[in-house]
């Protein structure tokens, strides 16, 4: 070392590798005396940065950088530099990361009244978080906005519908052929395991063969209605995200002949959307996401809606931070486990991880036979065909 200055462009020049880690650490560090790094960002990567610094810089007012940085760009409340930063940030990130910082800027920023703006919306990449926040400002939202946020919601519930339909109905339906099995299939819907293990007694080791006397099939699943589904949704604030996937998978579901669907949301009051199921986005604007909960009240009203209990499967999707009769709703989980209904309690449908839930209650649900547990949506077909078929769910 000879304490001579270099540049960061002659360092970049002599070691391209050492620059370009330089340009990466400078890209984290934010810039500023501090950062160490002594690179200077032009062009697009200078963008880049201004649009992080935009909505993670530090400093008091939001967006604000430290007075030497580089990310000095603010977002502060204003339609016009949050719809310009909008488009930025879809400029130089990919999609992913651009949802992810949409919901920082929301969550950090208090941008949520912004987006009852046309043309904010507009702006914005669609995905399920937005989606919550949009039904969370439901009742706020002016009539020149909801048209526009219709649409933002149906585009990202028809991704959904395309990742998730296809495989759900395939899956379900092999369930129901499966629990419909007959003692005189056609040949195409023999169930050849279990009639080679019903006919071993008939093996001849001559022939080295089994004559079956007895042939075991799956039915084929009629037209008329083989079981029943009830969902019923906890629609508080935490509950967003599965509130959404429970509202397309309910729509999925209701689209199969061979399955009666309901679906009731609740909070402390109870609501069925069931006749609005052929669009989930009506579904989704019927919620009002927040408030209380009273799950004791939406088992109540959900079990009086079973009219047969040992082909009925119940779908409770909560956290189970329960504000009615805690006795009362266990009672009502016994009584129709009792009575043959198939009980599944989710804790969140959602690629969100581990949630926060009342594990007094979910242990108390454990005990009655009814386990409490988070799924993920491409999971959710593989726990209710277990559901319909009376097996053990596939738990995580």
């Amino acid at each position: 070392m000879n304490g001579t200055d270099v540049s960061s462009g002659e360092r970049y020049a002599a070691d391209p590798a050492g620059g370009e880690r330089l340009r990466r650490w400078r890209m984290v560090l934010g810039g500023g005396e501090a950062d160490g790094t002594g690179c200077a960002l032009t062009g697009r990567d200078a963008a880049m940065d201004a649009a992080l610094g935009a909505l993670y810089g530090g400093g008091g007012e939001a967006g604000s950088r430290r007075t030497s940085g580089a990310r000095s760009a603010g977002l502060g409340g204003s339609a016009p530099n949050v719809a310009r930063w909008l488009g930025d940030i879809r400029t130089y990130f990919p999609s992913s990361v651009v949802q992810v910082m949409q919901r920082d800027a929301i969550e950090r920023l208090g941008l949520s009244t912004l987006l009852l703006e046309p043309e904010m919306l507009e702006a914005v990449e669609p995905d399920v978080h937005l989606v919550g926040t949009l039904l969370s400002l439901n009742k706020a939202m002016p009539e020149t906005t909801r048209e526009t946020a219709r649409a933002v919601v149906r585009k990202v519930v028809e991704q959904l519908e395309k990742r998730l339909a296809t495989r759900t109905r395939a899956t379900l339906t092999g369930a129901l052929d499966r629990s419909a099995r007959i003692s005189r299939p056609r040949h195409h819907d023999i169930d050849w395991n279990r009639t080679i293990r019903a006919n071993l007694k008939n093996y001849l080791p001559e022939y080295r063969t089994v004559v079956p006397e007895r042939l075991i099939g799956y039915g084929r699943a009629a037209q008329s209605v083989k079981k029943e589904v009830i969902l019923c949704i906890d629609q508080s604030g935490s509950m967003a995200a599965s509130v959404v996937y429970a509202s397309v998978f309910g729509a999925v579901l209701a689209s199969m002949r061979s399955i009666a669907t309901r679906l009731v949301v609740f909070d402390t009051a109870v609501v069925d959307l069931t006749d609005q199921l052929d669009d989930p986005v009506d579904v989704l604007f019927g919620t009002q996401l927040g408030g209380g909960t009273d799950i004791n009240r939406a088992l109540a009203y959900c079990q009086s809606k079973i009219t047969r209990p040992a082909d009925t499967v119940v779908v409770l999707i909560s956290d189970l931070y329960e504000g009615g009769i805690r006795n009362e709703m266990l009672k009502r989980v016994a009584a129709m486990k009792g009575a043959g209904v198939e009980f599944v309690t989710l804790l969140a449908l959602s690629d969100e991880g581990a949630p926060a839930y009342d594990r007094e209650h979910a242990a108390a649900l454990a005990a009655l036979g009814a386990p409490a547990f988070a799924c993920t949506p491409d999971l959710f077909p593989e726990v209710m065909a277990a559901a319909l078929e009376k097996r053990p769910l596939p738990t995580p």
